[in-house]
C-alpha cells in the first residue's frame, strides 16, 4: 500500500501524506496551497466558479477533464496533472482562451470568469474543430454568469475554439506525458488509520475485501453526489472508499446484442456507446449535468445512489439492462428494476457493491424513446423522465416496457400500462386511450418544489402519447430538435 496520494502542480510532482478523508479539491486549493484564483460559489457543483482541469493519460496523449473542485475529494486527483486558472499564463502572456475573454469583454466581475475559463481552457484541448453553438454550449452548460451575459463568452469561444489547439501545454506534451506516466503504480493507497481513512484501491479484489471489512464506509465514485454530503449536510465522513482506481471498473465491452458498462465509467465515457444503442441515449446524457458533472460522475454511482429522479436509471430499465453486484468473493446479477426497493434502500446488503451493468440493444422491430422534462434544458434535475421500449409485430403493439423516474420513490415500471398496451394498433390513437389512461392506476406522484403531482402525471401521459406518436411515423412535429440518426455527428 502506497500512504501517499501523488499529482502535478505548479509543473512539480506533489505528494501528501496527511489529509482530513473528506477534504475537498477547492478547500486544498484555497486553504493550504493559497490558490485563491479558483473561487467557490455554489459549493455544490452547479455554477462552475470552482471549475479547475485535470489533465490524465490516455494511452499515448493527454486528456483534459474539467471538474468541480468544490465537492470532488482531494484523494481523488491522484496521478493527474491539477491545472487551475494561476496556470495558463506564463511570463506575462494570456493563454489564447483568456486573451480571447479579453479582446471579447467576456468578464464583468470576473467572479465565475475563471471556472467558464477553464472550461473554456479543456474544451480548447478537447472540442471538435470547427467549433458549433452545441458544442461550445456543451462545454459551458455547467457555467453560470449573472452580469457579463452570454454572448461576449460565446464570442471568445467561437474566436478560440477556431484556432488549431496548440499552446505551451500541447508544445510541452511529451515531457508532460511523461511525469504523468512516472506518477502510475500498481498499489493500493491508504492514508490515515483503522478509524479514519482516505483508500483508493487499484484491483477488484483489493476493493472487494477492504468494503467488507468495512461495510459503514462511504464508497466514493464521482462525488457528484457525496461531494454534497460534505458541503451541504456537513457529514463527517470517518471511513472513504475511492473506486476511481480500480482499473476492471472502467470495463466497456460493446457486443452485438449488448453492451457492458463498469461501474467506474464516467458518464463522459459512457455517453458515446449509449449513443449508439440509441440517439436519445446521447441526447439524454448531453443534459445530464455538466461537463464537469460527467468527467467525475460513473454509471455505478448514478445507479447505486438509488435516486428517485435519477436520470439513467428510467432509461436502463425500459431497455432491460441488469446489475453486477459483488460482496467478497461472491458475485451475483439481477434486473435493474428489483434493486430499487424503497425511497432510499436498494436491494444491497452490508459490504456489497455495484461492479457494473448490462444494457440490451433493441431488437429489430423494436423501438426506444426516452424524454427528459427539467425546468431548464441543461444542468437540471428531472420533473418526469419517461423511457419507453415498443416492441411493434404486424402494425400492433406485441410488447412494451415502460419506465418513469420522478412519478414514484423510486425509478419503476409502469406494469399496467404495459400490459393495456400490448395489442393496440400502433397506427390508431385511439388504441392507446387505455394504456394512457392506464398510467393513473400506475402511479401516484408527489407535488414537490420541481414540479406538482398533477403536473407529473399529465406530463407522463403526453410522453407516452409523444413516443407512440414518433414510432407510428407520424409527420406531426414532436421535438425541437430531431432524433440524430446513429452514427452521425450532432451540430446545433
Amino acid at each position: 500500500m502506497r500512504r501517499s496520494i501523488r499529482f502535478i502542480f505548479r509543473g512539480m510532482p506533489r505528494e501528501i501524506s496527511a489529509f482530513d478523508p473528506s477534504i475537498t479539491l477547492l478547500e486544498w486549493l484555497r486553504l493550504e496551497a493559497s490558490a485563491t484564483g479558483t473561487k467557490e460559489g455554489c459549493n455544490e457543483g452547479d455554477c462552475g466558479a470552482c471549475t479547475v482541469v485535470l489533465a490524465k493519460t490516455d494511452g499515448d496523449r493527454i486528456r483534459y477533464f474539467p471538474v468541480n473542485a468544490c465537492i470532488l475529494l482531494l484523494g481523488q486527483i491522484d496521478g493527474a496533472e491539477l491545472l487551475t486558472i494561476e496556470d495558463l499564463a506564463k511570463d506575462g502572456t494570456l493563454h489564447p482562451v483568456q486573451a480571447a475573454m479579453v479582446r471579447h469583454h467576456g468578464s464583468q466581475c470576473g467572479f465565475c470568469t475563471p471556472g467558464i475559463v477553464m472550461s473554456l481552457f479543456a474544451a480548447f484541448h478537447e472540442a471538435p474543430r470547427p467549433p458549433d453553438r452545441e458544442a461550445i454550449g456543451t462545454a459551458l452548460a455547467g457555467n453560470l454568469c449573472r452580469c457579463t451575459g452570454y454572448r461576449p463568452i460565446f464570442d471568445a469561444a467561437f474566436d478560440v475554439l477556431s484556432d488549431l489547439p496548440e499552446d505551451r501545454f500541447s508544445e510541452s506534451n511529451a515531457s508532460r506525458l511523461e511525469a504523468l506516466r512516472a506518477l502510475e503504480d500498481d498499489r493500493g493507497i491508504v492514508i490515515g488509520n483503522e478509524d479514519r481513512f482516505f483508500a483508493s484501491p487499484r484491483h477488484l479484489d483489493e476493493l472487494a475485501e477492504m468494503i467488507a471489512r468495512h461495510p459503514d464506509a462511504t464508497i466514493l465514485a464521482g462525488s457528484t453526489d457525496v461531494g454534497l454530503w460534505v458541503t451541504k449536510k456537513l457529514a463527517p465522513l470517518k471511513r472513504v472508499i475511492a473506486l476511481g482506481r480500480v482499473a476492471a471498473l472502467a470495463t466497456v465491452v460493446e457486443g452485438s446484442d449488448s453492451v457492458f458498462l463498469g461501474a467506474g465509467v464516467t458518464l463522459a465515457k459512457a455517453l458515446p456507446v449509449l449513443e449508439r444503442i440509441d440517439p436519445d441515449l446521447g441526447t439524454l446524457m448531453r443534459r445530464f449535468g455538466s461537463a464537469q458533472v460527467r468527467a467525475s460522475g460513473t454509471v455505478g454511482g448514478n445507479i447505486a445512489n438509488g435516486s428517485p429522479i435519477g436520470d439513467l436509471a428510467p432509461a436502463l430499465i425500459a431497455l432491460g439492462a441488469t446489475l453486477h453486484l459483488r460482496i467478497g468473493k461472491e458475485s451475483r446479477i439481477l434486473p435493474l428494476e428489483d434493486f430499487f426497493v424503497a425511497y432510499g434502500k436498494q436491494d444491497r446488503a452490508p459490504g456489497e457493491f455495484v461492479t457494473g451493468i448490462t444494457v440490451p440493444r433493441p431488437e429489430a422491430e423494436t423501438h426506444f424513446r426516452c424524454f427528459k422534462i427539467s425546468k431548464r434544458m441543461d444542468e437540471d434535475i428531472s420533473s418526469v423522465m419517461g423511457a419507453f421500449r415498443i416492441s411493434i409485430e404486424n402494425g400492433a403493439v406485441s410488447g412494451a416496457r415502460i419506465a418513469f423516474g420522478g412519478m414514484a420513490a423510486t425509478p419503476r415500471r409502469a406494469l399496467r400500462t404495459e400490459e393495456a398496451l400490448v395489442g393496440a394498433m400502433l397506427a390508431n390513437p385511439h388504441d392507446w386511450m387505455g394504456a394512457v389512461q392506464a398510467l393513473e392506476a400506475d402511479y401516484q406522484p408527489i407535488s414537490d418544489m420541481r414540479a406538482s403531482a398533477r403536473y407529473r402525471a399529465r406530463v407522463a401521459r403526453a410522453l407516452l402519447g409523444k413516443a407512440l406518436t414518433e414510432i407510428a411515423g407520424s409527420s406531426r412535429a414532436t421535438r425541437i430538435v430531431a432524433r440524430t440518426p446513429i452514427g452521425e455527428v450532432r451540430h446545433g
